[in-house]
């Protein structure tokens, strides 16, 4: 995808554009821009509507976890009121990184700023904290920022110690216990999900938890139980859907003692 401008400024000809457009070795998805044939259908699209691929749709496109959703989200400057309804979740908030004359999708700043605006709060950590395990962002540097109040305090808060979206969101709400809970804490030669108190592991199985990972995962539960830990899983839906019985699980286990040390236990 390219502005037919950016074209021409690089030495590019109209005739030699419009030959290429009449030969199928373009496409003209929407006057000023040209693409080819097999571009991505996702910028094809941003640019025939004219709108910014952003917030947790242009996160995902990044790698970052992302709370799943079927919609769009988008960006547009706040004059663009054409902008078509089916085009998605429309953000039409200033971005805090200007956006350049025909960029299809925004920098990571205006991304993770969008996202602390759209997302409920610990979903919001969720993606930040995903960044900042790809080294996608500096802390500092995005305190350099003019963030809004809600992406201020999402950045107080996220921390690059999770190695999933669905940890980070059990860390914080399990903030509130008088117990440690600590994620990635590396035992029997592999990091465990998330770590209460000394002895409860809690590891959280997304898709891919099966065949060959199944098997490694059963294999080091053993290895945990033959330490002394206590092991409970829980998938994605019942972390995002069904949090409430989850929590009653994980409060059951602590009420007995589970998260403790046998020597503590006795104590």
């Amino acid at each position: 995808m390219v502005r037919v401008a950016d074209l021409r400024d690089a030495g590019s000809g109209r005739r030699a554009i419009d030959g290429a457009v009449a030969l199928g070795l373009l496409i003209r998805p929407r006057n000023g821009w040209v693409a080819l044939p097999n571009a991505d259908p996702m910028l094809v699209a941003a640019a025939r509507v004219g709108v910014v691929i952003t917030c947790v749709t242009q996160a995902a496109r990044l790698g970052l976890w992302v709370p799943r959703s079927a919609q769009h989200h988008v960006a547009a400057p706040a004059h663009s009121g054409a902008v078509a309804s089916n085009s998605g979740h429309v953000h039409w908030a200033k971005p805090i990184v200007p956006r350049r004359p025909g960029a299809l999708v925004d920098p990571i700043q205006n991304v993770l700023a969008l996202v602390a605006s759209c997302q409920p709060r610990e979903q919001a950590v969720a993606v930040w904290e995903s960044a900042m395990r790809k080294r996608l962002i500096e802390v500092q540097e995005m305190a350099g920022y003019s963030l809004p109040a809600r992406a201020r305090d999402v950045l107080a808060l996220a921390r690059p110690f999770a190695d999933a979206g669905t940890e980070s969101i059990v860390c914080h709400r399990l903030r509130w216990l008088d117990v440690s809970v600590v994620p990635q804490v590396v035992i029997a030669g592999r990091p465990v999900d998330v770590l209460i108190g000394e002895r409860l592991v809690l590891q959280i199985d997304g898709g891919h938890h099966v065949g060959a990972q199944r098997d490694a995962d059963i294999e080091h539960d053993a290895r945990l139980r033959l330490m002394g830990y206590h092991v409970m899983r829980m998938s994605y839906d019942q972390v995002m859907n069904h949090w409430e019985k989850a929590q009653e699980l994980i409060l059951r286990a602590i009420a007995q003692g589970l998260h403790l040390a046998p020597a503590s236990r006795r104590a």
